[in-house]
């Protein structure tokens, strides 16, 4: 069992920065690759970044490509999602997500595939 707890979510300008944490309990955090998801209103939920196991392999939906950033610290147990340049649309409550992987290559794209969910943490972008 893993739980997983999502913060640093809050209200930002357009062109600001937020960082997202995602602390996760349990020992074998290092063997699930963990992704981020988002959902607005009224919208399906979609990836917004993902990397493996390892840290070495991620992946990032073109919307937030060249903006956004993943990374984790497996000594801590959190992966992290910092923000730049953000955006009005990026108006959405993230959620972190986690999946049992230890393939070097493995980033899940879509929510099915994911094992764990965080609670979610709300990000709110004005313009």
């Amino acid at each position: 069992q893993v739980q997983l707890v999502e913060s640093g979510g809050g209200l930002a300008q357009a062109g600001g920065s937020l960082r997202l944490s995602c602390a996760a309990s349990g020992r074998t955090f290092r063997s699930y690759a963990m992704g981020w998801f988002r959902q607005a209103p009224g919208k399906e939920r979609e990836l917004a970044a993902a990397i493996s196991y390892s840290g070495g392999v991620s992946y990032y939906a073109d919307s937030v490509k060249g903006r956004f950033t993943i990374s984790r610290d497996n000594a801590k147990s959190t992966v992290y999602l910092q923000m730049n340049s953000l955006k009005p649309e990026d108006t959405a409550v993230y959620y972190c997500a986690a999946k049992y992987s230890t393939n070097y290559f493995y980033t899940g794209r879509r929510p099915g595939e994911y094992d764990y969910w965080g609670q979610g943490t709300q990000v709110t972008v004005s313009s």
